[in-house]
Formats: structure tokens, sequence, C-alpha cells
């Protein structure tokens, strides 16, 4: 059982056009809505492939949310909200280009997020999950350092699930804060930034680690990923874009290149990506194949429209390679 956490969820509502002209017109060639939010991302792949899947997000009974989410398929279990689900809008152009305008979502009341911790460690303890994974943006009214409760909230008793964590901005600074300045608080077994935002973790220039990820080099993904390992974090999943991604534990370090592929959106790849890793380590898998994995996983996802999820017989596994780096 792979369980996930969205505080923040979403509906995707995403809007291909023929050309983005501001100011202008914009006609829409095709438009999908779809119940969103990283974790609700990752849920659904792990559904699409088969796996036992559960995604706890907050949101009112009537909320639209659901309904979209139920009739993707997505297994889904809330907690009770009095505001609305947020609206994300992306707009993709025919070369690829993405424009994403997120809301800000609700405000959170200190009883609500106290029912939501409660709902992690409950589903966590009575499902016995073998993985949780903890992702996207936090509401407002919660702490910026929220993401260290949860992280202590999702480790069961037994000690064995993987957690993993993908966030950004204030939430993913404060979470790198505390692992920095307490050696005793909990520590997810998985971090998975993109470049960008592991410069944000590690005081690096996030641009310039993107830049050289684009011309093959990793080493300096590497140097940065490797001050986290050093903290205790076990595994750092640096996602690329079209670069690929990087992988770093305490025992080496891999990049990984995507197979060709046409780009029509980007939403969601990289949750998508972290979806085909986490499974991959649920099975059992080495770092090396759930790294080949997570790639495939990713670029299969930027290949389909709108928030585009993939199933197994979308990945193009062949054409995805994985080397060592240094």
């Amino acid at each position: 059982m792979i369980i996930t956490l969205t505080p923040n969820p979403s509906i995707d509502a995403t809007l291909e056009l023929d050309s983005l002209a501001r100011g202008g017109v914009c006609r829409v060639s095709s438009a999908h809505r779809e119940a969103g939010g990283k974790g609700i991302n990752v849920a659904h792949a792990v559904a699409k492939a088969g796996e036992q899947s559960l995604a706890l997000a907050p949101a009112g009974a009537d909320d639209p949310f659901l309904t979209l989410a139920r009739a993707a398929g997505i297994p889904v279990t809330t907690t009770p909200i009095t505001g609305v689900v947020r609206t994300n809008t992306t707009l993709t152009e025919p070369d690829g280009t993405t424009t994403k305008i997120n809301e800000p979502g609700p405000e959170l009341s200190r009883a609500e997020s106290r029912a939501l911790v409660t709902s992690l460690e409950s589903n966590v303890a009575e499902t016995k999950a073998d993985a949780v994974v903890l992702a996207g943006s936090l509401p407002s009214g919660v702490p910026e350092d929220w993401y260290a409760e949860l992280v202590a909230a999702a480790r069961d008793s037994r000690g064995e699930a993987i957690i993993a964590v993908d966030t950004s901005d204030a939430a993913l600074i404060a979470l790198g804060r505390t692992l920095d300045a307490d050696p005793r608080a909990p520590l997810p077994t998985v971090l998975k930034p993109n470049a960008f935002e592991l410069g944000q973790l590690t005081g690096r220039d996030g641009v310039a680690l993107e830049e050289s990820a684009e011309r093959g080099d990793f080493g300096e993904i590497v140097v940065a990923a490797r001050s986290l390992t050093a903290l205790g974090v076990k595994e750092v999943l640096v996602t690329l874009g079209g670069a690929g991604a990087c992988l770093v534990t305490g025992d080496g370090a891999w990049g990984a290149t995507p197979p060709p592929i046409a780009v029509r959106s980007t939403v969601g790849a990289g949750d998508s990506s972290l979806a085909g890793y986490v499974m991959s380590r649920v099975r059992g898998s080495s770092h090396q194949d759930s790294l080949r994995t997570a790639v495939a996983y990713g670029s299969a996802a930027a290949s389909l429209p709108g928030t585009g999820i993939p199933s197994p017989t979308d990945l193009d596994i062949p054409n995805t390679h994985v080397f060592p780096v240094t």
C-alpha cells in the first residue's frame, strides 16, 4: 500500500492553445479538468499501475474535486474542511511551452489541520503502508515547518515505511532548516527536488544547477545532493526535466537520460517520476532500476496532454539510460 497526503489539492484545468498572446484573444484547441495536486497524481499513477494506493486530502463532501477524483478511479479519503479546493490553470503551447497559474487554496483551521494529521497517522497504521508520499504546497493556516510534523506522523511504529517528500519554496526551505538544526528530527527516506528546489535546500544557485544538467554535467547536482545525504536522508531523487534525473544515496550516485518524446505537457511529470520511483523501491528494485523507472514515468507523462498520468504500457524502459556519476 502506498499512501499519499496532499495538503493543498487542486482541480487542474489544462488549456491547449495554438498560441499565447498576452492581452489578446487566445483560442483553445482542447481543455481538460482533472483532480490534481502532487500526492493525488502519485496515487493516480500507482492505481493505474494496478498497485494499492490511497490519497489523503482536505476537501468538503460536495467539492467538485472529489467528483473528478472518483471519476478518474483515484482512491481518496478526505478530511472535511469548510473551504473549497483551488483550481490551477495550465496553458500549453504547441512547442511544449507551459504556463501555470496556481490559486492559493483554502485556509485550514487548527482543528482541520489536526484532523488531517490524525487521518495520516491512523491510515498509515491501519494499512501498514509500505510507503507514504507527502507532497505539494502547504495551505494557508499551517506553519511553514509543517512538513516536519507530517514526516513524524507518517513514521509508523515498525519504522519500515518509505517516506518521500516533494515540496518547494518556503515549505521546503523550512524542512531543510529543521533537518539541519535538529539531528533528532524524523527524516524522510526520499527527498525529490528539481534542480531549482535542490538549490533552495542547499543554498546553491538552482538555475546554474539546472543549466549544468542540461549540458550533461550532473557533477554539481551530486555535490549538492550529498549535503542532504550527509544529514541522514537516504535517497535524493533530483528530477531535471528534459535532461532526465539524478539519484544520490549514501552508497552512490547515478544519472539517467530520458527516451525521445514529443512534449505535450510537463504538468504532473515530476509527480509521475516520484510514483515510478516509489513503486519500484517498494517492489525491492535496485536504486539504478528505480531511477530508470522514474525517468521513464516522467517522460511518458510529459508526452501526454493535461495532467497526463501514464500507465505501465506507456513507458519506454529500454530507451531510458542510467549511468554512474562520480
